[in-house]
C-alpha cells in the first residue's frame, strides 16, 4: 500500500496547522470511523470548556476506534472536524491537537465545520475519519 500526501507550494502551508491539502491512496481496505467525542468509556466528558483538552481526548479515541479494527493514524487520509460555535481565534488548539497525534509528512486532509450543536449539548468537537489500511 502507499498512501502519498500532496502539500503543493502553490496552495497555502496547510502542514502549519496539522493537516494536508490532499492525499491519494492505493490500497484495498477503506476504513470509517464516527465521529469521536470527548467522552470516556464511562461517558464522562474529559476536559470540558478546554478546547485542546477536547480535541486531544476525542483524537485518542479516533485511535482507539482505529486499532480495534487494526487500523493506526498514520492510515488516516481525511478528517471531518465540527465544532461548535467555532471561532478562527480557536484554531491554535485544534492545530496543536492535530500536529501532536499526527507526526510531520503524515498530515491527513481535513475539513473544519462550525455547527450549532452536536449530539451532546456540552461536546464542543466531533470528530471522523477515513483510512487505507493495507490487507495482511
Amino acid at each position: 500500500m502507499r498512501i502519498t500526501r500532496g502539500n503543493p507550494k502553490e496552495l497555502f502551508n496547510s502542514t502549519q496547522y496539522g493537516f494536508s491539502q490532499a492525499v491519494s491512496s492505493e490500497g484495498t481496505r477503506i476504513v470509517s470511523i464516527s465521529g469521536q467525542v470527548a467522552w470516556d468509556a464511562g461517558q464522562t466528558l474529559i476536559g470540558a470548556g478546554d478546547l485542546y483538552a477536547e480535541t486531544s481526548k476525542s483524537l485518542e479515541n479516533l485511535k482507539i476506534a482505529l486499532e480495534s479494527v487494526q487500523a493506526r493514524l498514520e492510515h488516516v487520509i481525511s478528517l471531518r472536524i465540527y465544532i461548535v460555535d467555532y471561532k478562527l481565534e480557536e484554531s491554535e488548539s485544534i492545530s496543536r491537537a492535530l500536529k501532536a497525534f499526527f507526526p510531520e509528512g503524515r498530515e491527513p486532509t481535513a475539513t473544519w465545520i462550525g455547527v450549532n450543536c452536536l449530539a451532546n449539548p456540552d461536546f464542543r468537537i466531533e470528530i471522523e475519519a477515513m483510512a487505507i489500511v493495507p490487507e495482511g
